[in-house]
């Protein structure tokens, strides 16, 4: 079934009800990395150009995590490059009041929908309430459709529903670059996405993926078991699909107050593990020419710190100078590009998504895309 693009309706002055991802990382109350924002700024011209009435769903990180924080410094940001309103609330009367006299061409930023229990599932009481007050819902928030919350799966079966221009663009590349037997390079945060991904596809792994698939494997991290305790949950899922994994062969450990390469099998030591070492990088690079297609999520260790940022760079200097089609993906991997100064041009896509990415590629549903469908 197609999904119907914002290109192919008129928006002259509909309400539009937008779900942007704006979720950013926040470093001592400042967000640190600007990507997912300047991203949103594309759909926010094209609507404003069209006329429409816009209001943003939109959401910083979940409840109990240090970085949830209102969106008020999302929207300072945001008005530097188009003028945009926000409101300190959701669905009460303040926001109601500004809604409904807003005019064509005007933009307003709710406050953090994830303030609101009822969004993190779905049939949520407020999306009924938002409803009457828009014309049509636009989706441009791929990166988080994997996840069934009431402002991704709600309004489509409430509103005439299209995607946004960075949402169809994914698709669009994503679709287009779908090889068999790729190589996918997991590393980066949230592990928890990575092990979708491991049915029948190889894998070189990096950072606390790399320590959870040694783990599965049998070797003892030492020291590193304590900071990886909450993630030992995955192992069962990990071991039966070990077969596809290309472990590392070493890794970076800091003693003495420098980067020191160790073997894996003089595991367990007593201090923490920081990247893969240079007979893994090796290993890696040759996987790499190979390769046909290649998608890697996340750096493969520390790569902030100078010491630990020899393996990021050299893999994905390898990935950008390979012959394969080539998708990039995450925050912090796009960070890690700029940081490196490697050609963006040379890499087939760069995309902000990473879960919902990995989970499309796995086969499975994403419930932001299916609720679009049957829209």
């Amino acid at each position: 079934m197609t999904i119907k693009s914002i290109k192919n309706v008129k928006l002259n002055g509909k309400r539009v009800l937008l779900r942007l991802d704006i979720n950013s990382d926040i470093i001592n109350n400042k967000i640190s990395s600007f990507e997912r924002l300047d991203n949103a700024i594309k759909t926010l011209k094209y609507l404003k150009n069209k006329k429409a009435i816009t209001v943003i769903l939109a959401h910083q990180s979940r409840p109990g995590e240090k970085d949830f924080t209102s969106l008020k410094m999302h929207s300072n940001y945001l008005n530097k490059k188009i003028k945009i309103k926000f409101v300190n609330d959701i669905i009460g009367n303040n926001a109601i009041n500004v809604i409904k006299i807003l005019k064509p061409g005007e933009i307003l930023l709710l406050e953090n929908i994830r303030n609101l229990k009822e969004e993190l599932k779905p049939h949520a009481k407020y999306s009924k309430k938002l409803t009457k007050y828009f014309d049509i819902y636009v989706n441009d928030a791929f990166s988080v459709s994997h996840r069934n919350h009431a402002s991704l799966v709600d309004f489509p079966g409430l509103l005439p529903s299209y995607i946004g221009l960075n949402f169809e663009k994914e698709l669009n590349a994503i679709n287009k670059l779908r090889v068999k037997n790729a190589l996918f390079i997991l590393a980066g945060a949230k592990p928890e996405d990575n092990v979708k991904i491991l049915k029948n596809n190889k894998v070189l792994t990096g950072g606390l993926f790399s320590h959870l698939c040694l783990i599965a494997k049998g070797y003892n991290l030492g020291k590193e078991n304590k900071l990886i305790k909450k993630d030992l949950k995955l192992i069962p899922k990990i071991k039966p699909r070990l077969k596809n994994i290309i472990l590392p062969l070493d890794v970076v450990i800091l003693k003495n107050n420098k980067r020191e390469e160790i073997k894996i099998n003089q595991l367990p030591v007593n201090y923490n593990i920081y990247d893969i070492g240079k007979e893994t990088i090796k290993l890696y690079i040759k996987h790499i020419k190979k390769a046909k297609a290649i998608y890697v999520k996340g750096p493969l260790g520390m790569y902030e710190d100078k010491r630990f940022s020899l393996g990021t760079k050299l893999i994905f200097k390898a990935v950008a100078s390979s012959k394969a089609f080539s998708i990039m993906f995450g925050g912090n991997t796009i960070d890690a590009l700029d940081k490196f100064k490697i050609d963006k041009n040379k890499i087939n896509h760069i995309s902000l998504s990473g879960g919902a990415l990995l989970t499309y590629l796995a086969g499975e549903k994403l419930p932001g895309l299916e609720a679009l469908k049957r829209n």
